[in-house]
């Protein structure tokens, strides 16, 4: 699937099917992260990869926002530097994670609120890291519809030269 396909089909997925990724599959997935660029090319970030069915388990029950991470083939957390490039850099990795995955037929979903010390105890996390977010990955339980969004029409968002001229393409 090439990349702007990726990009207008993937949605969130949740509900997994009990089948496990292959490991280069895995790595595919991992390895996007590593090759995102990143502010001043620090590559500040960390990239916890969990398969571990009882892990799985305990991040769903800690997952205020993402409990079908129990579900999931494998998660992997976005470790990075508690500071805004950090976030920025760990949301640019996480995305290009995503959109491999769903090249792969695989779905995934951001889990946000999980910089919490259970989860970091959990993943053995150094305190002064943050967990940015932990995204599940599996395949989806369900046939998954074309990637149609609902999204506000480009020219109400997007601007010609300045802000306020409608795009025009």
């Amino acid at each position: 699937m090439d990349v702007a396909s990726a990009v207008k089909s993937m949605l969130a997925v949740r509900v997994y099917q009990d089948r496990p990724i292959a490991d280069e599959v895995v790595t595919r997935i991992v390895e996007a992260a590593r090759l995102t660029g990143s502010s001043r090319n620090r590559q500040d970030w960390d990239f916890v990869v969990v398969r571990s069915r009882d892990t799985l388990q305990k991040l769903g029950t800690l997952a205020s926002t993402g409990p079908f991470i129990a579900d999931a083939a494998l998660a992997i957390a976005v470790v990075v530097p508690d500071a805004p490039v950090g976030y920025i850099d760990g949301a640019r990795a996480a995305q290009d994670m995503m959109l491999v995955a769903w090249g792969e037929g695989i779905g995934s979903n951001w889990v946000g609120n999980m910089n919490k010390p259970e989860i970091k105890a959990l993943l053995g996390i150094p305190a002064e890291k943050m967990v940015l977010t932990v995204i599940p990955f599996g395949y989806p339980a369900k046939k998954v519809g074309a990637g149609r969004k609902e999204r506000k029409p480009l020219a109400e968002i997007a601007h010609d030269e300045t802000f306020g001229v409608a795009y025009s393409g």
